[in-house]
């Protein structure tokens, strides 16, 4: 089939790879523009789905405004049959939408209509949830609201952070779409309208989130943890009184009766933390002091001894 693909972190560059993969025709692919990195911010970073489309020798095209005509003049000459879009970060107009005869669809990680929005790995995470998935969806006006053509669902590993997770997730985005597409080259699509009544958010996250409440559960804590790996990760001035990075960690059945946010011990196996339960506490593994590499409790504490 005759498609144009838009997308731009690694996330999308499984679903790329597999309709490369599948043998359909991807005449062009539509990814942010290249933003400047480095300390000085001098040179400019290709997108994932940049340097992998032009490896493939895919036309690579990055407006900076989609409502302006040019985009449209752009995919009119392309002439795709089907749109398909992962992680864009752009929403598509009324004009665009409604070009390709066989429509948009998006690759979307969350179980739609759960989790709509930019952040829907994290967003699972950070809610605790036990399960989610991937969605692939007939795009529409309105944000991640359009029909479901496919949905699978995986587990997510009680230690698994939202850097892996996103990583099976691409993975699994990759193989579905290719299923879908196949479906709507056939003719044999079927898709189900969304119950808007169960709709969540994920919005995007910020650094405002990073700092730790030890009054919430161990378990609620743990999951920040996991859920804003790697950014803008979890952070607190409770250990030390600095701010401290907070990378590996494990929910430990402990009893305290210390007030949340106190140190109760620190030693090579971990520093444990009271929270706002008796019966279990947060051992952190992991840190990151200000100005410092990441480092094991154990490398941390051989330098900063902790008292309790």
């Amino acid at each position: 089939m005759r498609i144009v693909f838009m997308g731009t972190p690694a996330f999308a560059v499984a679903s790329l790879e597999a309709l490369i993969g599948a043998g359909h025709e991807i005449v062009g692919a539509f990814s942010q523009p290249d933003r400047p990195v480095g300390r000085h911010h001098n040179k400019l970073q290709p997108t994932p789905v940049k340097e992998h489309a032009q490896a493939h020798g895919i036309p690579v095209f990055q407006p900076e405004k989609l409502r302006d005509g040019a985009a449209l003049a752009i995919l009119e000459e392309l002439g795709p049959e089907l749109i398909v879009v992962a992680a864009y970060g752009r929403f598509l107009p009324d004009d665009i939408l409604a070009l390709p005869p066989k429509g948009c669809i998006n690759v979307h990680s969350s179980l739609l209509p759960k989790y709509r929005g930019s952040a829907p790995i994290n967003w699972a995470i950070l809610n605790g949830e036990k399960v989610t998935g991937v969605t692939i969806q007939r795009m529409v006006h309105d944000m991640d609201a359009g029909d479901i053509l496919l949905q699978r669902a995986v587990r997510i590993g009680k230690t698994e952070n939202a850097a892996a997770l996103y990583d099976r997730l691409a993975e699994l985005g990759g193989e579905l779409v290719v299923e879908a597409v196949a479906q709507i080259q056939a003719g044999t699509a079927t898709y189900t309208p969304q119950d808007h009544a169960q709709a969540t958010q994920a919005p995007m996250l910020s650094k405002e989130m990073s700092p730790v409440d030890w009054t919430k559960s161990a378990q609620e804590i743990f999951d920040q943890i996991r859920g804003l790996y790697p950014w803008p990760g979890a952070s607190t001035t409770a250990i030390t009184g600095e701010p401290i990075k907070l990378w590996g960690a494990q929910v430990v059945e402990k009893h305290t009766d210390a007030l949340p946010g106190t140190v109760i011990a620190a030693d090579w196996g971990g520093i444990d933390v009271a929270c706002g339960e008796f019966d279990h506490v947060l051992r952190i593994l992991e840190l990151q002091a200000p100005g410092k590499k990441r480092m094991s409790v154990a490398a941390y504490l051989a330098g900063h001894p902790i008292q309790v």
